[in-house]
């Protein structure tokens, strides 16, 4: 099967052969069809399905058909980088029709929104700033024909379906409406049943990863989580690393850790303005940056092909989060690999992922690295002694330090066997 199959109108398959797609993937195979006849679409995929161009390409069809003034679709996405990525798409696909599409997220000036907002055909907008352009009333929904909720279920994570049951009620009853998800939580199944009128479900590659990755476990004690990262990066041959985080803080702290040893490195976190936000994503994209450290909110929008490997420095939080973050690597075909640095109190979430994927995830360890090291002992302030490897006595102790390795290592039930870890080599 190819484009052609579908009928684009010719300025829309023009778009299509420019930006050299040839077969289309199998959530644009299953959601295009209903989409062009009108239908409202439940699409369950992951980031780097395909599933931007499945939506995308209907609209531009349906749009450039009957040509009319003011907004006529509206993408709503969780994060700015997901929302200039599929404003991307949308100018990269329809680059032949002359439709307009505006972008509406906070962190930047509104005025140019405002002016922006005025000619557009199509407005991808992140929720809080949306409601902002409606309450100033610099924003006509009235006319409007197709919505898609996109990454719905990271929407939800991030709070936002208060603010989309606010925007639901400015919008025309009358509409197409499709919403893409990951997952299908109890919250998302009740927004669809809400706002969609006997949808057409689509699902595609939700609830395991891609054959192309390759995964490893790392069990380690907490205080030693970056020294392992280091050594694990020195002894890894890789393109380009995404690592995760679980907090802002720890995503910008061990940004500059890793640049401060020697890597081209940055960081990529709510905090950040979008200008270093869009700084941090195109370095990393161009080569620029080695290393991206990212919380999982800012990772959602990140589509970069060339990832190597995907690092997780804390455990994700679910196992469909699992799923989500190592699906950046392994993608177009090529391998990739999937690291994940554990601690004792991580064991239930391993035999979650285990599940999940059907069998355990082989565990590793480095044989060279000193597991034993003690955490630092705290001043009376709570800030750490200066020579953290020895209690307040000034004594290694190796009690300690077992307890905490035993911690570490020892989860019934979790499977897998433990290996020396990858031959030394730098990075690429």
């Amino acid at each position: 099967m190819n484009f052609k199959s579908f009928n684009f109108h010719p300025k829309v398959a023009a778009g299509v052969e420019a930006a050299a797609y040839k077969t289309p993937t199998p959530i644009q195979v299953q959601a295009i069809p209903p989409i062009l006849e009108n239908r409202d679409v439940m699409g369950l995929a992951q980031t780097g399905t395909g599933k931007t161009a499945a939506f995308v390409l209907p609209i531009l069809n349906r749009l450039i058909e009957k040509r009319s003034a003011g907004v006529r679709a509206l993408i709503m996405a969780p994060t700015r980088e997901l929302a200039e990525q599929i404003h991307q798409a949308i100018e990269s696909l329809g680059r032949k029709t002359h439709l307009r599409s505006a972008t509406v997220y906070g962190g930047v000036s509104i005025n140019p929104q405002i002016q922006k907002l005025k000619r557009a055909d199509i407005v991808v907008a992140c929720p809080g700033r949306l409601l902002d352009h409606i309450g100033r009333r610099t924003i006509d929904l009235s006319r409007l024909e197709v919505l898609v909720v996109d990454e719905a279920d990271m929407m939800f994570d991030m709070g936002f379906f208060p603010d989309i049951r606010r925007i639901l009620k400015h919008l025309p009853a009358k509409r197409q409406t499709l919403l893409f998800s990951a997952t299908m939580p109890a919250e998302i199944h009740r927004l669809a049943e809400d706002i969609l009128r006997n949808p057409t479900t689509v699902q595609v590659g939700v609830t395991a990863p891609a054959d192309t990755v390759r995964h490893a476990l790392y069990p380690v004690a907490q205080h030693l989580k970056t020294a392992l990262l280091l050594k694990l990066l020195r002894e890894t041959t890789f393109e380009s690393v995404l690592v995760f985080t679980r907090t802002k803080h720890r995503a910008k702290s061990l940004g500059r850790k890793l640049e401060a040893a020697g890597y081209r490195s940055a960081s990529l976190q709510g905090n950040l303005s979008q200008g270093r936000r869009q700084a941090a994503m195109d370095g990393f994209r161009d080569g620029t940056y080695q290393i991206l450290v990212a919380t999982d909110i800012a990772a959602r929008g990140i589509d970069v092909t060339q990832v190597s490997h995907v690092i997780n420095y804390d455990i994700p939080s679910t196992p469909d989060a699992y799923i989500h973050r190592i699906g950046r690597t392994g993608r177009a075909t090529r391998s990739g690999e999937a690291f994940t640095l554990v601690t004792g109190e991580d064991r239930d979430m391993v035999r979650a992922i285990n599940k999940t994927i059907g069998a355990p995830i082989e565990r590793r360890t480095l044989p060279d690295f000193d597991y034993d090291v003690a955490p630092a002992p705290k001043q009376k302030n709570g800030a750490p002694r200066p020579g953290g490897r020895q209690t307040q006595k000034g004594k290694p102790a190796p009690a300690q330090n077992k307890r905490a390795r035993k911690g570490a290592f020892a989860w019934p039930g979790a499977g897998g066997r433990k290996s020396a870890g990858r031959r030394g080599m730098q990075p690429a």
